[in-house]
């Protein structure tokens, strides 16, 4: 408020309103600062429109992952899947191994090309160096299967490494790594073709003529019946290369 107070002479003068920075010390003035937590300045730059460095990070991280995921879960095929639809191939491409990621599927057997033939499908696989998916529907239509770190052959005992793994979409999307149990991964001679093991079962098995199947838990994958049920027939198998 203005005061008047009278001078020399009876000259009538108004006093000046004067402001005066308030002085504090500088632990206090640090204590202040330090006061001013990562939240509470981020709600300030929100309400003063400022767009700080961590926005634009996480904006431009927001944006790139919306930009590659749809492209990179979406491989180039050779030819179209007859038991696979893209949201599948989309959560199958999720779960591969690294070195497989951004080569094309090449479909090198199916029952539908080459017959039901355990002995053609090892010959298919002769000169591939890459993991190959094996996908199998069954006569009650459910899929599932296994992606083996190397192509399939006759060996005299198991081969293969924790690359491989069993997947299922019955009745949902299921996959089921190496557990580290053991190292029973694959296993081949002209009579069937067998993945995992422990306790006297295999996780998957097929007989030489890729009619009939089998389905049991392990200790290598430690899953469950990949099928509806343990024993099962096989309507139509495709395999695919990566490369």
């Amino acid at each position: 408020m203005s005061r008047l107070w009278y001078g020399k002479k009876g000259r009538k003068h108004q006093a000046v309103n004067r402001k005066y920075a308030l002085v504090v010390s500088v632990a206090e003035y640090h204590r202040r600062i330090d006061a001013l937590n990562s939240e509470e300045l981020r709600t300030l730059c929100r309400r003063l429109q400022i767009t700080t460095r961590e926005d634009i990070n996480s904006k431009q991280a927001t944006n790139t992952k919306t930009d590659l995921e749809p492209e990179a879960f979406r491989p180039n095929l050779s030819d179209p899947s007859e038991l696979l639809q893209p949201e599948q191939i989309e959560k199958l491409t999720k779960s591969l191994p690294p070195r497989t990621i951004g080569y094309p599927w090449t479909l090198v057997y199916s029952t539908a090309k080459h017959g039901m033939s355990l002995k053609t499908l090892y010959r298919t696989m002769l000169g591939l160096d890459t993991p190959v998916l094996l996908v199998i529907k069954d006569s009650d239509g459910q899929v599932f299967g296994a992606l083996a770190s190397e192509p399939f052959k006759v060996s005299d005992g198991f081969y293969g490494t924790g690359e491989t793994f069993m997947f299922t979409f019955s009745p949902d999307f299921e996959v089921f790594k190496w557990t580290g149990d053991n190292m029973f991964f694959i296993k081949g001679d002209m009579d069937s073709l067998a993945f995992g093991g422990g306790g006297g079962e295999f996780a998957l098995w097929l007989d030489g003529d890729l009619y009939h199947g089998r389905s049991h838990s392990c200790k290598t994958f430690g899953n469950h019946t990949l099928s509806k049920r343990e024993d099962f027939t096989i309507q139509d198998i495709e395999i695919w290369a990566f490369e």
